[in-house]
């Protein structure tokens, strides 16, 4: 899939991007290089109009809908909730009515977003992979057209924001980030291989909702029967084969980081750069911190993928020790 992508096709995605909002910022912070012994520079994707990287790829994804199938009315996808703005965000533009559906127990906060961006939302299924099976059907009951969680079109949206890091910090030596449906890992491969980069990228999944970790062991997707973790945006059950093709070929490995680990990663960037980071947000600081020795006086990129957090669950992870 990645290897049809041409540094053009990566570079025209990004400028329609930009028709709606700038690149974001990377930032080295003094004090989170000091924490991780190395100098780290954060990719701040919890700064676009959804608060995460997603809105990149749905943009273009409802682009190319709109000049290819313009007899398309309605679109309907599954989410945890940053797809679902993206879905809604770009929907709102290009002309779509735009339905998500997510389990219950998801995100109050990420739910409002997306109401509030105009989409209509159905609470269905006890996880991810349930309102998948859900959204399945809708589609078909409705004639609505279903977007899925990785496509072509999403991976050049995103894409954009691994060009703009690795051409401000072009001597990178390893980028940490996460991998939820594979997107924005597939994203960042696309970039990084488009640029002639030797930059080595490293995905992070939760301990628990390891699907990625024990698929890239086994050499083939493996499914889960849980994906339980505070970052929902990573929770992921069932790894698709597109996605597992791109990031095995892709990736150097894959770093599975505990609940208490992301806690940790969530205080550490409020502490040291008052940036608010989701659990899926905060997963690649987790990672890095993890690998603090291995990554020693090394130059690393981190992917702060989304900040997108209810408040309660924002402020218990502050008040722990």
């Amino acid at each position: 899939m990645l290897s049809t992508m041409q540094l053009s096709d990566l570079e025209a995605a990004a400028q329609l991007v930009y028709r709606y909002f700038p690149p974001t910022a990377q930032i080295s912070w003094p004090l989170l290089s000091a924490r991780a012994g190395c100098e780290v520079w954060v990719k701040h994707e919890n700064h676009t109009p959804v608060g995460a990287f997603k809105v990149r790829g749905g943009l273009v994804y409802c682009d190319e809908l709109r000049r290819t199938h313009p007899e398309v009315r309605g679109l309907i996808t599954p989410t945890r909730g940053n797809h679902g703005q993206s879905i809604a965000y770009g929907a709102a533009r290009f002309g779509f009515t735009a339905t998500v559906v997510v389990p219950h127990g998801n995100s109050r906060e990420k739910n409002a977003a997306m109401r509030a961006l105009g989409a209509e939302l159905i609470e269905v299924g006890h996880d991810f992979q349930a309102a998948v099976e859900h959204t399945r059907r809708l589609a078909q009951e409705n004639g609505l057209h279903l977007v899925p969680s990785y496509h072509p079109a999403l991976i050049r949206g995103v894409a954009s924001y691994g060009l703009e890091l690795f051409r401000a910090v072009n001597d990178l030596d390893t980028v940490y980030v996460p991998i939820g449906q594979g997107s924005g890992i597939s994203g960042v491969i696309a970039a990084r291989d488009a640029l002639g980069s030797r930059t080595r990228i490293i995905g992070v999944v939760a301990e628990d909702a390891p699907a990625w970790a024990l698929s890239l062991d086994a050499g083939h997707p493996v499914t889960t029967e849980t994906a339980d973790t505070i970052a929902d945006g990573v929770a992921c059950r069932v790894p698709g084969d597109d996605a597992f093709a791109v990031i095995r070929e892709g990736t150097e490995r894959v770093v599975a980081v505990s609940e208490a680990e992301i806690r940790g990663a969530m205080r550490a960037y409020f502490t040291d750069t008052h940036n608010v980071a989701e659990g899926a947000g905060a997963i690649a600081l987790a990672a890095l911190l993890k690998e603090k020795s291995r990554m020693a006086g090394k130059k690393v990129g981190l992917v702060l993928s989304g900040g997108n957090v209810d408040r309660e669950v924002y402020s218990a992870a502050l008040m722990e020790s």
